[in-house]
């Protein structure tokens, strides 16, 4: 049976960007998370934790924590063009992580409109060309991932991406090699994005490599969609909620995934960016657990 590892992230305290005075400082992060009974985090944004990796380690080993993952952008469907740039960015995530023990870098596709102010930066349809530019240079990211710095990338289907509902991730599984490219399924954007994440894992089980959790209020997900809210304001509105209280359900995405006979992380994160400094520790608390109730 597959054993899930259950962790947090900076996201989960609201955390969004390297630095914002709306966020609250890393060693707050750090002790809550440890506070909440957490073993393992995601870094978040690179430049907000220590870069240092002997630092880092020093925080984070001292609060009884480890690493699961660290997380990049990326706009691969642009094509070789930005290759250089783009390895650039992932290099010295990828590093990061790795120095920390970690086994997973999380791709998180470019947003096709700001996610803030909601101006539109390109269509929100790829081009059959741009399909293809970015399958391979998705597999050559996870090529290069996996030789230079021995981690396995899990690509994130995210709200307002072009990897985002069932039929563009569908495409996007079925055209990208398994052995260099897997995925991180987060349930809250899939559910936001119309898809149903027990079916993805029981029809793609083979392809996921790495879960987060979270999980979305159908009533403000209704609003959001009737205004076609970008995502930025739509997590201002509360999108985003506190398990058990949205969708998808979560027990039976952990039933499903324990069928997989493999070893996985599920790393809770609830989008709340911006929010007061007091919410995160109680909701994490809560959080935990209801996964512990999930066997999580």
């Amino acid at each position: 049976m597959t054993h899930i590892r259950i962790g947090s992230a900076p996201d989960s305290w609201g955390v969004w960007f390297p630095e914002d005075p709306l966020q609250v400082p890393w060693t707050r992060f750090l002790d809550e998370v440890a506070e909440s009974g957490y073993e393992w985090i995601e870094l978040g944004p690179y430049g907000y934790l220590p870069t240092d990796p002997v630092r880092l380690a020093e925080e984070i080993t001292g609060r009884g924590l480890r690493v699961s993952a660290g997380t990049v952008f990326t706009g691969l469907h642009h094509g070789p063009a930005v290759w250089d740039a783009t390895w650039a960015h992932v290099s010295d995530i990828a590093a990061l992580a790795r120095a920390m023990g970690a086994e997973h870098l999380v791709v998180i596709p470019s947003f096709w409109r700001d996610d803030k102010t909601g101006e539109v930066k390109e269509p929100d349809r790829l081009t059959a060309a741009q399909w293809r530019d970015l399958t391979a240079q998705t597999e050559r990211l996870g090529h290069e991932v996996r030789e230079r710095f021995g981690l396995r990338i899990v690509v994130h289907p995210h709200a307002d991406t072009h990897i985002d509902t069932e039929e563009n991730v569908s495409r996007f599984l079925d055209a990208t090699d398994p052995a260099l490219v897997s995925l991180c399924l987060d349930t809250g954007h899939y559910a936001y994005c119309g898809g149903d994440s027990v079916r993805l894992i029981e029809t793609y089980g083979e392809r996921i490599g790495y879960l987060h959790l979270k999980q979305v209020d159908p009533a403000v997900l209704a609003e959001v969609r009737a205004a076609e809210l970008p995502f930025g304001p739509a997590v201002a509105r509360g999108v985003m909620c506190e398990p058990p209280n949205g969708v998808p359900a979560l027990g039976p995405v952990l039933d499903a995934a324990r069928k997989l006979d493999r070893d996985l992380f599920a790393i809770v994160e609830q989008d709340m960016y911006p929010c007061p400094p007091d919410r995160p520790l109680p909701i994490a608390r809560r959080t935990r657990a209801f996964l512990r109730s999930c066997g999580g």
